[in-house]
């Protein structure tokens, strides 16, 4: 899944309530770009990768806020009847993390459970979904296990689907007594198990620094991955304005707060 496009092109937005620095609660928009690669798995038109969906907002089909996250996965049938992404059952789903909010939307760097987002988007058809938990969620795998090998949760793991490997690893680094957090040595050990399968996408919650200072990141994830990048890292946890890097012959996707359809390079 070698990235070849250039410019993420805009496709959709979803309207959306976040928690607001210092307070309160403000509105925000979820922008849905496209953007081209080489390869995608076997039996898949695209795949959406999202992380960091912090807010709630209704469903499309109505009543009272729900996560994000899940109400992404109602629009998927949504935009799909409208001829703007591909059928949910051609279309894989990765997951960078960081997918609870407090209900009211108003408490900053609230943890919770956030198998419902997984749930949603198996419950739409979605032909894969696989991701990590982000510092701020509550999930294992075993309130997924149910969704079937359609749906993998790593950690220093990998799983395989149409001919694409996809590895990842979740949690910060960090204080390990703090929920989320792991050592530095413990989270670059399950780093190095991942990187043992050489995926072709690495799904990390904490990603590594971009080429340039508005893109932060983890500087020791970074010097671990130059040694073998993986062909796309995706990644979220900070905001990157410009969402793509490079990392020697691959490329870093960050994903904090967005949604990326990859799709085939255009005729």
């Amino acid at each position: 899944m070698r990235i070849i496009g250039r410019d993420v092109e805009p496709v959709t937005e979803i309207a959306y309530r976040r928690a607001r620095s210092g307070g309160g609660t403000e509105t925000a928009r979820l922008t849905v770009g496209r953007l081209a690669v080489g390869q995608l798995p076997t039996g898949c038109d695209a795949v959406l990768v999202t992380g960091d969906l912090q807010g709630v907002t209704p469903s499309p089909w109505g009543g009272p806020p729900v996560l994000l996250g899940v109400a992404l996965g109602d629009y998927l049938s949504v935009w799909a009847e409208q001829e703007l992404i591909p059928p949910p059952a051609r279309l894989a789903v990765v997951l960078a993390g960081d997918l609870y909010c407090a209900p009211t939307a108003d408490r900053r760097g609230a943890s919770g459970e956030v198998a419902d987002v997984w749930w949603a988007l198996a419950s739409v058809g979605c032909r894969l979904i696989v991701g990590v938990a982000g510092n701020h969620d509550v999930v294992a795998s075993d309130q997924l296990a149910e969704l079937g090998p359609a749906a993998a949760l790593l950690d220093g793991d990998w799983i395989d689907h149409g001919g694409v490997r996809f590895a990842g690893v979740g949690n910060i680094v960090g204080d390990p007594r703090r929920p989320g957090r792991r050592s530095e040595q413990s989270q670059l050990a399950r780093l190095g198990a991942a990187l043992t399968g050489r995926p072709s996408v690495l799904v990390l919650h904490e990603g590594p620094p971009g080429e340039h200072i508005d893109q932060p990141g983890n500087p020791v994830i970074g010097a671990h991955l130059r040694e073998h990048p993986p062909t796309l890292t995706v990644c979220g946890h900070v905001h990157w304005e410009a969402p793509l890097a490079r990392l020697g012959a691959g490329h870093v996707l960050n994903v904090d707060g967005r949604a990326i359809l990859l799709t085939p390079q255009p005729d």
